[in-house]
């Protein structure tokens, strides 16, 4: 059982809002799409349920063409960030409505909303209205009722974003647990790149309206295939800069030099772009290829234990995250160090080399 989007386009009036799609979700898969606010997300989320159908393209799902089959015909549940529940309705409710309207019996639905409400820890509050609730319960209700309906495929918008950390902690825990061993496709929509890196499976990267590329997300994370892919996989957003490699050097602002890490002496001799995370920038120079470079201090922040910075080198600003704190201020120059060996390095068409 799979689902395959087949030239898959979603075009209103001259704007196109997704571009050209092939991809393919296996039975039992975990799957987060990864991009920014308006990348497509929501938009090819919809065309999978059936709630918007494709300007072009066919969508297949266990070997059969459903692309005009209506939504409420396809097995499908969908959870928005959003609390989407009934106000009238207790917990309980909430949870059975969709295993009413398939006019279960009455056993079966205990069973089930039994089931899902012990997984979701709800059980306790099955018997509360959704105002008597916090925002972490009242999403807890709507996932529940997304997985007790048995779905072929589970599409999950979002559906943390609009949570405190503690709870966004809890539940992106939660969560991968909570579909393992199901044969369901599970579609998990996110702007932040830890969440992708946290719930493992397989990433598609959203730019624009196009899947920049689509696989095991470990892999994604560490081999982008161009520097788009690496830009979406990137927050704080990548630092970049063009760079000239010459024997055992590289040359980064036409004027600083830093030493060839291990892979980077491999590369023939040319002009790369360099990528940079900011993780891999810190105020502390460790192991033999350490690049270091000077920077004009523009912002600082404390985020528990770290430390960010933004600095201005040669008229771009450079992201530098490290683990401490280190007070800098505003205006104050600040020497950095980035871990070379850790970079990673593109062609002349922004193709990921190394």
């Amino acid at each position: 059982m799979a689902l395959e989007l087949k030239n898959v386009s979603q075009r209103v009036g001259a704007y196109t809002y997704i571009h050209e799609t092939n991809l393919v979700l296996e039975q039992g898969s975990f799957n987060v799409l990864l991009g920014t606010t308006l990348a497509g997300k929501t938009t090819l989320m919809q065309i999978i349920a059936g709630i918007q159908k494709p300007s072009s393209g066919e969508i297949w799902f266990n070997g059969k063409n459903i692309t005009s089959v209506r939504v409420q015909k396809r097995n499908v549940s969908m959870v928005y960030q959003q609390f989407i529940n009934y106000p009238n309705f207790n917990v309980f409710d909430n949870i059975a409505s969709p295993l009413r309207v398939a006019g279960m019996n009455a056993g079966e639905i205990e069973r089930r909303v039994g089931k899902a409400a012990e997984l979701l820890r709800l059980t306790a509050m099955l018997k509360r209205k959704p105002n008597e609730l916090s925002g972490g319960q009242q999403q807890r209700t709507a996932i529940a009722r997304a997985v007790v309906k048995d779905s072929d495929i589970i599409l999950l918008d979002e559906p943390l974003a609009n949570l405190d950390y503690k709870l966004r902690e809890e539940l992106r825990d939660e969560l991968p647990k909570l579909f393992h061993g199901r044969d369901a496709i599970v579609v998990y929509a996110t702007t932040e790149p830890t969440e992708a890196l946290l719930f493992g499976g397989n990433t598609a990267t959203l730019h624009e309206g196009r899947i920049t590329q689509f696989g095991p997300t470990s892999a994604i994370y560490r081999k982008p295939s161009d520097l788009v892919s690496a830009q979406v996989f990137s927050d704080p957003p990548i630092n970049t800069a063009k760079i000239s490699k010459r024997g055992n050097e590289i040359m980064i602002f036409d004027k600083v030099k830093w030493p060839a890490g291990r892979t980077e002496k491999l590369l023939p001799d040319g002009d790369y772009t360099i990528g940079i995370r900011p993780h891999n920038i810190g105020t502390a120079g460790h192991g033999k290829a350490v690049g270091a470079i000077d920077g004009r201090v523009l912002v600082t922040e404390l985020s528990g234990s770290e430390s960010v910075i933004h600095c201005d080198i040669a008229g771009k600003t450079w992201i530098s995250q490290s683990h401490g704190i280190h007070p800098f201020s505003v205006g104050s120059n600040a020497k950095l160090y980035v871990d070379i060996d850790q970079s990673l390095f593109f062609g002349a068409n922004n193709e990921f080399i190394i």
